[in-house]
């Protein structure tokens, strides 16, 4: 990165705001496009209030060669010039800038509101509404394909089962899929506006439901940028007992897929089990603290229960035949011709498509990228212990399924490895006041992908802003994608190989 224009850090250390680069708009748009297209990725693009009715955008780019972060900034009025057009991966961003702060992205391909959520008190958005309209999501206008034979399906938001509300629009001509445009915003709930409003013992709770079947993503990525704002060490064991948790997090979310994509093609050997087999898992994180999803664990300075001998010991039994079980069931799969013929070469991505859109965990991982927060951004106990990336290149379902396997088998290597050598230390250190105007970004790898979460804290220790990234906020245009030119029976398949938040998209 162009060190003369970009700040650069390391996850994990804070950045006095003051050191924040400001630049021009054409500065700040030529470093943000040159810099993606360099090989850095865009982890964050959001606006912060500046007073005199203008706006800071911020920019964070992660580049995953050096391991670096790097910040950058411009001070807009009511518009300035789109970003996607140049930078692709902003396309989200920038809608969800409009809608938040107001300003116009002038020349954006596609503007229209992300979440439909309120805005700040006596502001008008984008599209002049001011604060306090009520507006309601999926309300078009909606991208068509017009001509001959040309038909629409709508789908949801409300779905068949217990499932979260989102809609998808397709444009197809017969069983093609020309165009799919997907709607969210349904779950919206004002999560990072709360983080700063409410106080530090609710914003804990904020985190760990942010994306339900992600707690422990979420709320490490939270006290780690609390921990660096205030200067806590956590000890080793604190940070193994974490890594432990995240791990079983992936697992149990890993094999309940594998065993959804065996029931989307109607494969049910692999579906009954891999569902109960999810559950065992989920018993191990409930093993730990008493909580199936991992909730009152972690904790800003370390974590909240310890890992005793005996129940050390009882994890890794329960661990060893849950992944005997799993390896049965899963095995079916690969075995299975009429599941490879379902699977291969259906809802296929390149990697040049995953590069453009900014993809990020499986998603893109099944493309060939190896895109890994654990190895290119390492935290935690995660700079001791290595976990090999797990990749493969034909982008499809079969792809992402199998980059799930791939990864399930690594995380348990690395619970037996963790658990066998427990290293010392005190649970939990008592994290002192927060920096005063410093900017902190902490990144995890969920189970999904790249969790980002951004803290700026004010001149008197509090936190003035808060941006999370969930890794489906990058992923969902890659499903969109992904559909383009299948049939449409193919999106429950499709959707379910990409397993996307829609909570942890509308926060």
């Amino acid at each position: 990165m162009n060190q003369g224009l970009a700040k650069r850090f390391r996850p994990g250390a804070t950045l006095p705001r003051g050191d924040i680069p400001v630049l021009t708009v054409a500065q700040f748009r030529d470093t943000v496009a040159t810099e993606v297209d360099r090989g850095a990725r865009l982890a964050a693009l959001f606006g912060v209030p500046a007073g005199d009715a203008t706006t800071r955008l911020l920019a964070l780019l992660a580049d995953g060669h050096s391991g670096e972060l790097a910040v950058v900034s411009t001070t807009v009025g009511e518009s300035y010039p789109a970003l996607t057009p140049d930078c692709p991966p902003a396309h989200g961003f920038e809608r969800e800038i409009a809608e938040q702060c107001g300003v116009v992205p002038t020349g954006h391909p596609w503007l229209k509101p992300v979440r439909f959520q309120p805005l700040r008190p006596g502001c008008r958005d984008a599209w002049g509404r001011p604060s306090g309209t009520r507006v309601e999501p999926a309300v078009g206008p909606f991208f068509t394909v017009e001509g001959e034979e040309i038909h629409e399906v709508a789908v949801g938001p409300v779905h068949a089962g217990v499932i979260e509300p989102g809609h998808f629009r397709f444009q197809c001509h017969g069983e093609e899929v020309l165009h799919l445009e997907i709607a969210l915003g349904f779950q919206h709930r004002g999560v990072e506006a709360a983080f700063v409003r409410q106080p530090a013992t609710r914003a804990i709770h904020y985190a760990e439901t942010l994306a339900g079947d992600t707690s422990i993503g979420h709320v490490t990525a939270h006290c780690q940028a609390i921990e660096a704002l205030a200067g806590a060490r956590v000890s080793a064991r604190a940070e193994a007992i974490r890594g432990i948790a995240l791990e079983l997090e992936r697992l149990a979310n890993h094999t309940g897929d594998l065993g959804a994509l065996a029931g989307d093609v109607g494969y049910l050997p692999t579906a009954s089990y891999c569902g109960r087999l999810r559950g065992d898992f989920l018993n191990l994180s409930a093993l730990l603290c008493g909580s199936r999803f991992g909730r009152g664990l972690v904790r800003p300075g370390g974590v909240v229960f310890d890992l005793e001998a005996n129940r050390a010991k009882e994890l890794l039994e329960r661990l060893e035949h849950t992944f005997r079980d799993v390896s049965g069931a899963v095995g079916l799969l690969w075995e299975s011709a009429s599941v490879m013929a379902r699977f291969e070469a259906t809802g296929a991505l390149t990697r040049e498509t995953a590069v453009d859109l900014g993809l990020v965990g499986v998603a893109a991982r099944a493309t060939g990228l190896d895109r890994d927060a654990r190895f290119e951004f390492p935290s935690g106990i995660y700079r001791l212990a290595h976990i090999p990336v797990s990749t493969w290149t034909s982008g499809d379902v079969f792809s992402r399924a199998w980059v799930r396997w791939l990864e399930i088998g690594r995380s348990v290597d690395f619970i037996r490895e963790q658990v066998s050598a427990l290293p010392g230390g005190a649970l939990r250190v008592a994290p002192g006041a927060l920096a005063p105007a410093r900017l902190a970004v902490s990144l995890v790898e969920g189970w999904r992908g790249e969790i980002c979460h951004v803290a700026l804290t004010d001149e008197a220790g509090g936190l003035s802003h808060y941006k999370v990234v969930d890794p489906s906020f990058h992923n969902w245009q890659g499903l969109a994608m992904a559909l383009r030119h299948q049939d449409i029976s193919d999106f429950p398949l499709c959707n379910k190989s990409f397993n996307l938040s829609y909570c942890g998209h509308d926060l």
